[in-house]
């Protein structure tokens, strides 16, 4: 018994060759399934390729923005607790405080700086901060460095005319 191979018995296309579903001329290029498998499995390796590389790149800055949140958080836990430091004067933004220890582990602030003690102050000399305006300490040894967030705040607040 010799099987033919069964014939399209439905009805044939009707549009644009272009939109046709199956090979309408006999130059079309043959196309067999395992060239749409292979094109399919590459085009499934490109797309994850692309994909893998742009989650790294978002992994990286997941990475960086949680550097950047635990750096925050340490300076917010510094700023609180210099400001649960023991002072008997008003703080005025701008101006530099000084640090100390006394022996029972308290800390307090003082405006003579170990200069002014002549050689003997009364407690251990901690660190000396610049009070800011946003109520955040600046040690005075980062003083000279440049911020240039604040100068381009400032820049943006001139053109506006705030």
């Amino acid at each position: 018994m010799n099987k033919q191979p069964k014939k399209h018995t439905g009805s044939n296309h009707q549009g644009d060759d272009r939109t046709s579903p199956y090979p309408v001329s006999r130059l079309a290029p043959q196309v067999e399934l395992v060239d749409l498998a292979r094109q399919i499995s590459e085009a499934d390796a490109m797309v994850n390729t692309r994909v893998s590389a742009k989650l790294k790149v978002i992994a990286d800055q997941i990475k960086s923005l949680q550097t950047e949140a635990k750096s925050v958080l340490e300076e917010a836990r510094l700023d609180q607790d210099l400001h649960r430091a023991e002072c008997n004067f008003k703080r005025i933004p701008g101006k530099i405080y000084h640090l100390y220890q006394k022996n029972n582990g308290n800390t307090y602030f003082s405006m003579l700086s170990p200069d002014d003690w002549g050689g003997s102050m009364p407690h251990k000399y901690i660190d000396s901060y610049r009070l800011e305006n946003d109520m955040s300490w600046l040690p005075v040894d980062r003083l000279d460095e440049k911020d240039d967030s604040r100068e381009l705040v400032n820049r943006l607040l001139l053109e506006k005319g705030l």
